[in-house]
């Protein structure tokens, strides 16, 4: 990016930036955009000469500096803080985890505190924005296994790990063979030679909740191979049953952590989309967890079977409750 077009986006959000930060000492909102006050000085001069069309004295930004402060008198229009649509912080954050997860980024750091500063907006927005973060283990954890998934690939040493499988509720404990770790479709992955199932699986980061580097080196069998990830990574199998899901704003985090086909974006912040699932009851259980954030749409007996389920909840909690 040239400096030209790294200065706009400052310049555009400067004003925003100082209505909200009145005498906010210039070396503060400097580190903030992570440039020199020097530079900032500079972004202010030329702000001090913008404004509405007309161009007279009373439609320029006006800005008022006291020694080694500054605040925004007259904001000419600019008032208003840049805004990401749920499907633009989506986008963002995908990338930026992606970003993050890539091995060798200079400064992943920077990275982790813009997600979560991103996150963190996200869910202080209206119920028609989107939900991120939801039902995906904390940032800082999933850095802490990738460090050390790392670290062991480095070291070529064998791992142990707590890892859930959610396509089957389960959690297990597993010794493996590091590979590479890898990014698919915005999410973080070990490869490895999993000596339970005697064959290469992927671990997805956010599922793994313990690791431990092994004293033992890795040593996968010469005839692990690589996956194919090119298609990406879920291959639909002809026993599975096929669900069409209306997800309402608050159960959107279920369309990043499950593997979902023909996401559409509804109004309100609804998403439809299908989910493969080869267990009736797992998929009970997890649309029983959303309550009435979710709505079946197909097939039939799905919706028959979690109706079912709900009304025998609730005449259980009814029974406890005259018995008390």
């Amino acid at each position: 990016m040239t400096a030209s077009q790294d200065r706009l986006p400052r310049l555009l959000a400067l004003v925003p930036y100082l209505i909200a930060r009145p005498g906010i000492p210039i070396d503060e909102a400097a580190a903030d955009f992570d440039v020199t006050p020097k530079q900032l000085r500079k972004d202010l001069e030329l702000l001090w000469m913008c404004g509405l069309p007309g161009y007279g004295p009373g439609d320029l930004i006006d800005i008022s500096f006291d020694e080694d402060t500054v605040t925004v008198t007259f904001d000419a229009g600019m008032s208003r803080p840049l805004r990401l649509t749920g499907a633009e912080a989506t986008a963002l954050l995908v990338a930026l985890r992606a970003l993050a997860d890539t091995p060798g980024v200079a400064d992943a750091d920077a990275i982790r505190r813009t997600v979560a500063k991103i996150e963190m907006a996200a869910g202080q927005a209206q119920p028609a924005g989107v939900a991120v973060g939801l039902g995906v283990r904390e940032a800082a954890e999933t850095v802490k296994v990738r460090e050390t998934v790392q670290s062991a690939l480095k070291a070529g040493r064998a791992l142990r790990m707590t890892y859930y499988t959610a396509s089957k509720d389960e959690i297990s404990e597993r010794t493996v063979d590091p590979m590479r770790v890898l990014i698919v479709e915005g999410r973080g992955y070990l490869e490895a030679w999993c000596r339970r199932a005697e064959a290469v699986r992927l671990f997805r980061l956010d599922r793994i909740d313990e690791v431990e580097v092994l004293d033992e080196p890795a040593a996968p069998p010469p005839y692990a191979r690589p996956t194919d990830v090119s298609t990406g990574l879920f291959r639909p199998a002809p026993d599975q049953s096929v669900a069409r899901l209306v997800l309402e704003p608050d159960a959107r985090w279920v369309s990043e952590y499950y593997p979902v086909e023909d996401v559409e974006e509804l109004d309100g912040g609804r998403l439809r989309v299908t989910m493969r699932y080869a267990d009736t009851s797992w998929m009970v259980r997890l649309l029983l967890g959303l309550g009435g954030e979710v709505t079946v749409e197909r097939p039939a007996e799905l919706a028959r079977e979690l109706r079912a389920q709900a009304v025998a909840a609730l005449r259980l909690m009814d029974h406890h409750l005259a018995e008390t």
